[in-house]
């Protein structure tokens, strides 16, 4: 947990310095007022010296007043502390998260990712702001005590000695048996984040399946397995109170017998008595504060270690220290024999590619289901690395470019439409962010969504929902392809996003992206034959191999793998 402070130490260090210098002037105002407390009784009631009373007893306002006000200036500095460290932290996760790969996303997980950007975060600030007040507090009191019941009688001591061996044991068992079970519980608490994330983005499936009660059950195993671990470990810091209250209790009542001896025997005065006593609870409660500490950093250490395997997990794929100048061309796109394998994979996903596509073209993709389609044009921006071969984007290799710049120059339409919360126009500009009113309209008219946006309350300005619930797929995919045209980029990426069309309106939107992409390279992955039957160059793949290049007619004559899926779609009239 040491580890992550250092976020919080460059802008926050001063207010840390400031939090331990009050909570030290509070511990000596604290520490002095059981000594000033004596003195009143030992001197000013024993003697009856009202002035003395007064005198010392105002001083001794003046002091609490002095600790309370160290004692509040403390807690808001460290409280501002811990949230701004939280904030940091916060952002620190999610700009790190961002620069993932598709590879660390699937090894860590999109619910644990979530669940450590939140909950993790908020058990670190949490024991934070403790850990400034209580563990910085406790060892100032704790040593000042003993100092100061020792300076009042040596022979009390006795006592604390006893008692504190005996407290520090019982904390360091608890503790050694809960600590364990804060890591399970951090663990479950992402199988139930995972379970609840599945039943909500997915409940129209379970609906439409009549799931609901399965899903009810799912969700109830996962909550009460975390319930039981948390009901096993807060019995166990359960006892850790009772445990420290009956020792603080126990050796109240040898202080109280063996001072009232002492006492009796002229070795000690009430006052002296009295200020031991308060010096002994100061012991007791400085080690029930650390206790407590006990109880919520094995938590977040867990949580700290869960943060840092996140911020430790550097990306698979770095820019370049140097990137290539930039080629004259613009959109050349060639595959170099190029083979990529999904990490653990026996097999790869796709082996030995090889073509090229330049402006002006449309290049399409076309194969059975699990062919490698989406895999393949992946490569392309760099979401997951390839394992063997190149690919060259306007004659650079891509390895030696900076991912901003390589993505620059692509429009990527993936295969699920996803929409964000918000305007349609934001939505659209979210591929261009200065884009112009009349840029935004022209896009959506090329990508055939004027249409339905005009018939929408409030046009351009009506509000996407979350997920973009309250449009239909057709109309999402329209939206991401409007989001891709704005962009005006030197190659076009579409990922099977024509499948949510009707026939008219794919047709209609294919002439209409002929004519915008003169300039451009154009990529299309697709299931429909009649989406890909006027392109320049068609890829059949077949198991992650091409199975053949060329034109319609071409591979009508050359393909069988091309034919099967031809006579599969279209009647022998169509095919005529």
């Amino acid at each position: 947990m040491l580890k992550l402070f250092r976020y919080m130490m460059k802008p926050y260090w001063s207010a840390v310095l400031l939090v331990l210098l009050f909570t030290f002037f509070q511990a000596l105002s604290e520490l002095y007022l059981p000594t000033l407390m004596a003195d009143i009784v030992n001197v000013g009631i024993v003697k009856g010296d009202t002035s003395f009373i007064w005198r010392v007893g105002g001083f001794m306002l003046a002091v609490a007043a002095g600790g309370m006000i160290c004692s509040i200036a403390a807690s808001y500095l460290a409280s501002k502390s811990a949230s701004g460290f939280g904030k940091i932290l916060r952002g620190r996760v999610f700009s790190h998260v961002e620069n993932f790969t598709l590879q660390e996303f699937d090894k860590v997980g999109t619910a644990s990712l979530i669940t450590r950007t939140t909950n993790d975060i908020t058990q670190v600030q949490q024991v934070t702001i403790m850990i400034l007040r209580m563990m910085a507090l406790a060892p100032m009191m704790c040593i000042g005590g003993i100092i100061m019941a020792v300076s009042r009688d040596p022979g009390l001591t006795v006592v604390l000695v006893a008692a504190l061996p005996v407290l520090a044991l019982a904390i360091f068992i608890i503790a050694r048996k809960g600590i364990p079970l804060f890591k399970a519980i951090q663990i479950k608490i992402d199988s139930l984040s995972r379970v609840m994330r599945e039943g909500l983005t997915g409940i129209r499936v379970i609906r439409s399946f009549n799931r609901t009660e399965h899903e009810k059950a799912r969700f109830n195993d996962a909550n009460e397995d975390l319930t039981q671990t948390a009901i096993k470990v807060n019995k166990i810091m359960g006892a850790m109170m009772p445990v420290m209250m009956l020792v603080m209790n126990f050796a109240t009542l040898a202080i109280v017998w063996f001072g009232g001896h002492r006492i009796n025997e002229g070795h000690m005065m009430v006052g002296d008595l009295m200020a031991f006593l308060q010096y002994a609870m100061m012991i007791m409660f400085s080690l029930i504060m650390v206790s407590v500490m006990f109880v919520m950093i094995p938590r977040a250490q867990a949580s700290a270690v869960r943060i840092n395997e996140v911020l430790d997990m550097m990306p698979e794929i770095k820019d370049p220290e140097e990137a290539h100048q930039i080629s004259a061309r613009k959109g050349y796109i060639e595959f170099d024999d190029v083979t990529f394998y999904y990490p653990g994979a026996e097999e790869p996903a796709v082996s030995n590619i090889s073509f090229c596509a330049g402006p002006g073209e449309i290049t399409a993709i076309i194969g059975g289901t699990g062919s490698g389609k989406s895999t393949l044009i992946s490569l392309i921006p760099r979401f997951y690395e390839v394992s063997s071969g190149r690919i060259l984007v306007d004659d650079t290799d891509i390895r030696d470019m900076k991912q901003e710049d390589l993505r620059a120059k692509i429009g990527f339409v993936p295969q699920k439409a996803l929409l964000f919360t918000g305007s349609i126009a934001d939505n659209i500009r979210y591929g261009k962010e200065d884009a112009t009113d009349e840029e935004v309209k022209h896009a959506a008219e090329v990508a055939q969504a004027a249409d339905f946006i005009s018939a929408m309350e409030g046009g351009y300005e009506a509000e996407i929902s979350q997920g973009g619930g309250n449009v239909s797929g057709g109309q999402k995919q329209r939206l991401s392809i409007a989001r891709a045209l704005v962009r005006r980029p030197e190659v076009y990426v579409f990922d099977d996003s024509f499948s949510a069309l009707d026939f008219k309106t794919d047709a209609k939107l294919r002439a209409a992206l002929k004519e915008e992409t003169t300039e451009s390279t154009v990529l299309i992955v697709a299931q429909r034959v009649s989406t890909v039957m006027d392109a320049d160059r068609i890829i059949v793949l077949d198991q992650g191999r091409i199975a053949g290049i060329g034109t319609h007619e071409e591979l009508m004559e050359n393909s069988e793998v091309y034919r099967e899926i031809v006579s599969s779609q279209l009647s022998e009239e169509e095919i005529a």
